[in-house]
């Protein structure tokens, strides 16, 4: 794969930038493409580009709005809080975010002439989202390849990961104090370690706090 070209679906949150890192290991050369919905918070497009600048990727930001208008959610309005029930799906659910990112993600990858895709869906901490399962990966691989006539490959180094794994496979990356202190996970739109209560500062945290006392431990 070291001679190959590769696309990461990239946020500026923990799971792509790992997944940046994560590419740039396995691919000779890697770009990046993040999508403007009209997020909750624009700073997260920022980050983006500030950290692909800094690691010398190729960075394309694609103007998505069109998501917005049609899925309202806590991550694209502000007056809709952030909540998760029991037996529902998080107010932070986008639908069709995961299927409408990659396909363009493909799309873009045509043009540069890429083959691989990488994104950080994980069916371990995937909240409930449901194109975040490896069915529904596998599933869209098949039918990009079909709609393009092409061989495109999708990877999910995260798949099968928790969020302590995933602190660990950025520690064997030599990038997690990069990630720790550069990316955007929270969704109050602090850096960092974020404001600690909300449902993806508290879901990295604890996966941190787990993998920092196993590795202290062993």
């Amino acid at each position: 794969m070291k001679n190959d070209k590769a696309i990461v679906v990239f946020s500026g949150g923990q799971d792509s930038t790992t997944c940046l890192f994560w590419a740039k290991e396995k691919f000779k050369e890697v770009e990046a493409v993040t999508f403007n919905y009209n997020q909750r918070h624009e700073l997260e497009i920022d980050v983006a580009k500030n950290i692909t600048e800094e690691l010398n990727v190729k960075h394309h930001v694609l103007d998505m709005s069109l998501l917005n208008q049609l899925a309202p959610n806590a991550l694209t309005r502000d007056d809709i809080d952030i909540e998760e029930k029991e037996g529902e799906l998080p107010s932070t659910f986008v639908p069709g975010r995961n299927l409408v990112f990659l396909s363009f993600a493909a799309i873009l990858a045509k043009q540069v002439g890429a083959k691989h895709l990488i994104t950080g869906v994980c069916e371990t901490d995937f909240s409930g989202y449901p194109d975040c399962r490896d069915v529904f990966i596998k599933s869209l691989n098949v039918t990009l390849n079909l709609s393009m006539d092409d061989q495109f490959v999708i990877h999910t180094p995260l798949m099968w990961l928790d969020k302590a794994e995933t602190w660990e496979l950025a520690d064997e990356l030599n990038s997690l104090d990069y990630i720790r202190e550069k990316t955007l996970t929270c969704y109050n739109g602090i850096i960092a370690d974020g404001c600690g209560e909300c449902p993806a500062c508290k879901l990295r945290k604890n996966g941190l706090d787990s993998y920092l006392k196993e590795k202290g431990d062993s």
